[in-house]
């Protein structure tokens, strides 16, 4: 197989976070968006990043996480409350695993 058989631009994908947790906190799933494709860099920060440093997961939250027409969500003063926060980081890296 020719490598541009297999290159493309990145796509928006949806992801959906509907574990029990979630469901009992929010009544109903979360969903929100990523691109299928992330930069080498997104992607060896995400390699690197660890639970010891919350600042970096934090940083790479926003890069990672958008609304439908792939905008940030986490900017400025607006985030998500951190329990979901994690689990849509730990969605995202589960996803672009694949």
């Amino acid at each position: 197989m020719k490598i541009n058989q297999i290159a493309s631009k990145p796509k928006l994908i949806k992801l959906i976070v509907d574990d029990e947790e979630t469901l009992g906190e929010f009544g109903e799933e979360v969903e929100f968006y990523t691109w299928d494709r992330q930069p080498l860099e997104t992607f060896m920060k995400v390699a690197s990043t660890s639970q010891e440093n919350p600042n970096g997961i934090i940083e790479i939250a926003s890069e990672l996480i958008l609304d439908e027409e792939g905008k940030q969500v986490i900017q400025d003063d607006v985030t998500v409350p951190n329990k979901l926060l994690i689990k849509m980081v730990e969605k995202v890296i589960s996803t672009l695993g694949k």
